[in-house]
């Protein structure tokens, strides 16, 4: 122990002057003393000048050396330094990722002191609210965000429930925030893009809206006129037979409606379906005879360009995909018009191509035609008998063999859906 020591060292140094003394005189014995003790109170100077300046700048790697008591001193003092850097390496290394995780993390975080200034914040809130991490530290968030449902809601202090943040600006975006107090002077403040949850949301009511909508007509008609048929006199056989046709063309188109309701949520829900080789030159032939069965004669259905490559897909789906743009181009073309169909290579893969001589598509509702229930022309499509989601069908077709559609039209000249698929499918 050091305090044992020093006074093992002390007491040989006063028997050794003793000694001395005893010897030579008490002169002698008590200079020797002196002089041992002035050697050990310049080397304590010296040790404690040399403590003194490492402390100015105390580092692991330049803790000073000496010997005897002060060499333990020193090794004390070194092996605590040492455990102190492992331990702030170790703490610096927990920060270090727990930074990394922050800023990675999708969600926006912002650390805001008491007074609301902002302390630090992750990419992810710099793009959700326009901050900047260099030059927005420090500043009050109130000033830098001016939305008045934030400014009330950090001034009301209840954060038990975020608040809807609507931005304009650069692009329509909706943020759902929420602060939450982690200690006594700091809180966070979180932001996430719901966007996208609430154009879902906006689609799904629009969805349930038109399903409504499109299956109260016929229904309203179909018991429209059982309530005639009741009060009807039996006589009147011809009145009756119409109306009977009536309402088989409404429940048809609500089998139709309903049909295509449950293709489409089989197609959203993602479920595998068999692949395989398809002969589409054999599918355009078929393809034909159908649109010719659907005409009745009143068009012209040709056969444009058809090379031979085939396709790896599932032949039931594109069956329905591609008939589905054939039927639209008759029902939208009018009689005396011609249909051309084609399969043919175009910039290294194959495209399905189908135009018509038909009234046409004006620009702005081209980007809308594959949303469910859109029509161009609600009145002319319930006459020609579209539920409104055929594109619809077609688009998530397409989606599940990674190939898109091309709409080109121009209003009483016709138009052009191509369909090209990836290269990864075409069989040569």
């Amino acid at each position: 122990m050091l305090w044992l020591r020093s006074i093992i060292y002390y007491s040989l140094t006063t028997l050794i002057a003793l000694f001395i003394g005893a010897i030579g005189g008490a002169a002698w014995g008590l200079g020797f003393a002196l002089l041992v003790v002035s050697l050990a109170c310049l080397f304590h100077i010296f040790n404690l000048h040399r403590l003194h300046h490492w402390l100015e700048n105390p580092q692991v790697d330049n803790v000073p050396g000496s010997f005897m008591l002060w060499q333990e001193v020193f090794d004390q003092i070194y092996a605590e330094v040492r455990k102190q850097k492992k331990a702030k390496e170790r703490l610096a290394g927990t920060l270090d990722r727990f930074l990394s995780a922050a800023e990675a993390l999708p969600d926006g975080v912002v650390i805001l002191d008491d007074n609301d200034r902002i302390e630090w914040c992750n990419p992810a809130s710099c793009e959700h609210l326009s901050l900047n991490r260099k030059l927005d530290m420090g500043q009050p968030i109130t000033h830098l965000l001016r939305y008045p449902s934030l400014r009330d809601y950090l001034k009301e202090q209840d954060f038990s429930h975020p608040v809807i943040i609507r931005i304009s600006r650069p692009s329509e975006q909706t943020l759902s925030a929420q602060v939450v107090p982690f200690d006594s002077t700091r809180k966070l403040l979180l932001s996430r893009d719901i966007t996208q949850l609430e154009r879902v949301q906006t689609v799904h009511r629009d969805f349930v809206a038109n399903v409504s909508h499109e299956l109260r007509t016929p229904l309203t008609v179909v018991g429209g006129f059982i309530e005639t048929m009741i009060d009807m006199p039996s006589s009147d056989a011809k009145t009756r037979e119409t109306h009977l046709q009536l309402m088989y063309e409404q429940t048809q188109r609500m089998q139709r409606l309903v049909e295509d309701l449950l293709t489409l949520s089989k197609l959203e829900s993602g479920a595998q379906v068999r692949e395989e080789e398809v002969d589409i030159p054999q599918l355009m032939q078929l393809l034909r005879t159908e649109a010719n069965g659907l005409s009745q004669g009143r068009h012209t259905v040709e056969i444009g360009r058809l090379d031979r490559p085939r396709l790896i897909g599932n032949h039931d789906e594109l069956h329905s995909a591609l008939g589905n743009l054939v039927s639209n181009a008759i029902r939208y073309t009018p009689p005396g018009g011609t249909i051309t169909i084609g399969w043919e290579k175009r910039d290294d893969t194959v495209c399905f191509t189908c135009r018509d001589t038909g009234i046409g598509i004006a620009p702005e509702h081209i980007p809308r035609l594959t949303e469910r229930f859109y029509r161009v022309d609600r009145g002319r499509s319930r006459n020609t008998g579209g539920t409104g989601l055929g594109l619809a069908i077609v688009k998530h077709i397409l989606h599940r063999h990674q190939a898109h559609m091309l709409i080109t039209s121009e209003l009483g000249k016709g138009s052009e859906f191509a369909v090209k698929f990836p290269q990864a499918r075409v069989i040569e």
